[in-house]
Protein backbone atom coordinates (compact mmCIF):
# COMPACT_ATOMS: atom_id res chain seq x y z
CA UNK A 1 0.00 0.00 0.00
CA UNK A 2 1.40 3.39 -1.04
CA UNK A 3 1.29 5.89 1.83
CA UNK A 4 3.47 8.68 0.48
CA UNK A 5 6.13 9.87 -1.92
CA UNK A 6 9.64 11.20 -1.29
CA UNK A 7 11.05 14.05 -3.35
CA UNK A 8 13.85 13.04 -5.69
CA UNK A 9 15.94 15.84 -4.18
CA UNK A 10 16.95 14.32 -0.84
CA UNK A 11 18.02 17.76 0.37
CA UNK A 12 14.34 18.65 0.57
CA UNK A 13 13.65 15.96 3.18
CA UNK A 14 13.54 16.88 6.85
CA UNK A 15 14.96 14.27 9.20
CA UNK A 16 14.74 13.86 12.95
CA UNK A 17 18.46 13.23 13.22
CA UNK A 18 21.05 15.82 12.33
CA UNK A 19 20.86 18.09 15.38
CA UNK A 20 24.19 19.69 16.20
CA UNK A 21 25.55 20.97 19.49
CA UNK A 22 25.06 24.72 19.58
CA UNK A 23 21.85 24.68 17.54
CA UNK A 24 18.83 26.55 18.85
CA UNK A 25 15.52 24.71 19.33
CA UNK A 26 12.50 26.40 17.79
CA UNK A 27 8.82 25.56 18.32
CA UNK A 28 6.35 27.08 15.85
CA UNK A 29 3.02 26.58 17.65
CA UNK A 30 1.89 26.71 21.28
CA UNK A 31 1.22 23.44 23.11
CA UNK A 32 -1.72 22.32 25.22
CA UNK A 33 -4.32 20.78 22.88
CA UNK A 34 -4.52 17.51 24.82
CA UNK A 35 -5.12 19.25 28.13
CA UNK A 36 -7.63 21.72 26.69
CA UNK A 37 -9.78 19.09 25.02
CA UNK A 38 -9.67 16.94 28.14
CA UNK A 39 -11.04 19.96 30.00
CA UNK A 40 -13.59 20.54 27.23
CA UNK A 41 -14.87 16.98 27.67
CA UNK A 42 -15.50 17.82 31.33
CA UNK A 43 -17.25 21.07 30.35
CA UNK A 44 -14.47 22.91 32.16
CA UNK A 45 -12.87 24.81 29.27
CA UNK A 46 -13.84 28.29 28.20
CA UNK A 47 -15.15 28.64 24.67
CA UNK A 48 -12.46 31.13 23.71
CA UNK A 49 -9.77 28.65 24.79
CA UNK A 50 -11.15 25.96 22.51
CA UNK A 51 -11.61 28.40 19.64
CA UNK A 52 -7.99 29.51 19.91
CA UNK A 53 -6.83 25.89 20.05
CA UNK A 54 -8.79 25.08 16.89
CA UNK A 55 -7.32 28.08 15.11
CA UNK A 56 -3.84 26.85 16.01
CA UNK A 57 -4.63 23.33 14.86
CA UNK A 58 -5.84 24.37 11.40
CA UNK A 59 -2.73 26.46 10.76
CA UNK A 60 -0.79 24.37 8.26
CA UNK A 61 2.85 23.48 8.92
CA UNK A 62 3.66 23.63 5.21
CA UNK A 63 4.67 27.28 5.04
CA UNK A 64 6.56 26.98 8.31
CA UNK A 65 8.57 24.07 6.96
CA UNK A 66 9.48 26.04 3.85
CA UNK A 67 10.61 28.92 6.02
CA UNK A 68 12.77 26.70 8.22
CA UNK A 69 14.52 25.31 5.17
CA UNK A 70 15.67 28.81 4.30
CA UNK A 71 17.40 29.14 7.67
CA UNK A 72 19.46 25.96 7.49
CA UNK A 73 17.28 23.66 9.62
CA UNK A 74 19.35 20.67 10.76
CA UNK A 75 16.53 18.46 12.11
CA UNK A 76 12.76 18.77 12.32
CA UNK A 77 9.61 16.93 13.33
CA UNK A 78 5.98 17.78 14.00
CA UNK A 79 4.48 17.49 17.46
CA UNK A 80 1.78 14.86 17.77
CA UNK A 81 0.71 12.31 20.37
CA UNK A 82 4.10 11.79 22.01
CA UNK A 83 4.20 15.39 23.19
CA UNK A 84 7.14 17.77 23.26
CA UNK A 85 9.32 15.52 25.42
CA UNK A 86 8.70 12.36 23.42
CA UNK A 87 9.46 13.98 20.10
CA UNK A 88 12.58 15.68 21.40
CA UNK A 89 13.90 12.33 22.66
CA UNK A 90 13.29 10.94 19.17
CA UNK A 91 15.53 13.70 17.81
CA UNK A 92 18.36 13.74 20.36
CA UNK A 93 19.16 10.05 20.48
CA UNK A 94 19.79 9.44 16.75
CA UNK A 95 21.63 12.77 16.60
CA UNK A 96 23.91 11.74 19.51
CA UNK A 97 23.34 15.00 21.35
CA UNK A 98 21.67 16.26 24.52
CA UNK A 99 19.23 19.15 24.77
CA UNK A 100 18.07 21.79 27.25
CA UNK A 101 14.49 23.06 27.37
CA UNK A 102 13.51 26.32 29.09
CA UNK A 103 10.07 25.70 30.57
CA UNK A 104 9.64 29.40 31.24
CA UNK A 105 9.53 30.32 27.55
CA UNK A 106 7.36 27.48 26.21
CA UNK A 107 4.50 28.93 24.15
CA UNK A 108 1.20 27.74 25.62
CA UNK A 109 -2.35 27.84 24.30
CA UNK A 110 -4.68 30.07 26.27
CA UNK A 111 -6.14 28.16 29.18
CA UNK A 112 -3.65 25.28 29.10
CA UNK A 113 -1.87 26.37 32.26
CA UNK A 114 -5.12 26.97 34.11
CA UNK A 115 -6.39 23.51 33.18
CA UNK A 116 -3.24 21.66 34.17
CA UNK A 117 -3.11 23.56 37.45
CA UNK A 118 -6.65 22.32 38.09
CA UNK A 119 -5.46 18.75 37.50
CA UNK A 120 -7.02 18.18 34.10
CA UNK A 121 -4.84 16.23 31.66
CA UNK A 122 -5.37 14.06 28.60
CA UNK A 123 -6.06 10.36 29.00
CA UNK A 124 -2.89 9.77 26.96
CA UNK A 125 -0.74 11.81 29.35
CA UNK A 126 0.17 8.86 31.58
CA UNK A 127 1.75 6.97 28.69
CA UNK A 128 3.92 9.96 27.84
CA UNK A 129 4.94 10.55 31.46
CA UNK A 130 6.83 7.26 31.35
CA UNK A 131 9.43 9.11 29.32
CA UNK A 132 10.34 11.25 32.34
CA UNK A 133 13.32 8.94 32.73
CA UNK A 134 14.87 10.88 29.83
CA UNK A 135 15.00 14.04 31.98
CA UNK A 136 18.24 14.30 33.92
CA UNK A 137 16.98 16.74 36.55
CA UNK A 138 13.32 15.77 36.72
CA UNK A 139 13.25 15.62 40.52
CA UNK A 140 14.31 19.27 40.68
CA UNK A 141 11.78 20.36 38.04
CA UNK A 142 8.75 18.19 38.74
CA UNK A 143 7.11 20.94 40.82
CA UNK A 144 7.41 23.51 38.03
CA UNK A 145 3.89 24.52 36.93
CA UNK A 146 4.73 23.89 33.29
CA UNK A 147 6.35 20.50 33.83
CA UNK A 148 3.18 18.47 33.00
CA UNK A 149 2.84 20.29 29.67
CA UNK A 150 5.95 18.70 28.17
CA UNK A 151 4.08 15.37 28.25
CA UNK A 152 0.84 16.71 26.75
CA UNK A 153 -0.13 14.87 23.55
CA UNK A 154 -0.73 17.26 20.69
CA UNK A 155 -3.18 17.15 17.82
CA UNK A 156 -2.01 19.09 14.75
CA UNK A 157 0.85 20.56 16.73
CA UNK A 158 3.63 22.74 15.44
CA UNK A 159 7.11 22.00 14.18
CA UNK A 160 10.01 21.37 16.52
CA UNK A 161 13.25 22.22 14.75
CA UNK A 162 16.92 22.78 15.38
CA UNK A 163 18.59 25.59 13.48
CA UNK A 164 22.05 27.14 13.67
CA UNK A 165 22.11 29.55 16.61
CA UNK A 166 23.26 32.45 14.46
CA UNK A 167 20.09 32.12 12.34
CA UNK A 168 17.61 31.49 15.14
CA UNK A 169 16.40 35.03 15.91
CA UNK A 170 15.90 35.88 12.24
CA UNK A 171 14.14 32.55 11.73
CA UNK A 172 11.69 33.28 14.56
CA UNK A 173 10.99 36.74 13.14
CA UNK A 174 10.29 35.27 9.70
CA UNK A 175 7.99 32.56 11.08
CA UNK A 176 6.00 35.06 13.13
CA UNK A 177 5.57 37.24 10.04
CA UNK A 178 4.11 34.22 8.24
CA UNK A 179 1.42 33.76 10.88
CA UNK A 180 3.16 31.50 13.38
CA UNK A 181 2.87 34.25 15.96
CA UNK A 182 3.72 32.09 18.97
CA UNK A 183 7.02 30.81 17.54
CA UNK A 184 9.75 30.78 20.18
CA UNK A 185 13.28 29.62 20.84
CA UNK A 186 12.62 27.08 23.60
CA UNK A 187 16.08 25.69 24.23
CA UNK A 188 19.37 24.60 22.80
CA UNK A 189 21.22 21.53 21.65
CA UNK A 190 24.10 20.39 23.85
CA UNK A 191 27.04 18.06 23.26
CA UNK A 192 26.31 14.52 24.38
CA UNK A 193 27.31 14.10 28.00
CA UNK A 194 28.13 11.05 30.06
CA UNK A 195 24.69 10.86 31.68
CA UNK A 196 22.17 8.41 30.26
CA UNK A 197 19.41 11.03 30.29
CA UNK A 198 19.65 13.30 27.22
CA UNK A 199 17.38 16.14 28.39
CA UNK A 200 17.81 18.93 30.92
CA UNK A 201 15.06 21.33 32.00
CA UNK A 202 15.46 24.89 33.22
CA UNK A 203 13.28 27.93 33.69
Amino acid sequence: MLIGLIDDDLKQIFRKNGMRAGDALILTKPIGTGILFAAHARLAAKGRWIEAALQSMVLSNRTGAQCLRGFGVTACTDLTGFGLLGHLVEMTRPSNVDAEIDLGVLPLLDGAQECVTAGMVSALQSANVRLRRAVRNQEAMVAHPRYPLIFDPQTAGGLLASVPSESAVDCVTALRALGYVHTAIIGRVLPAGEALEPLVLCG
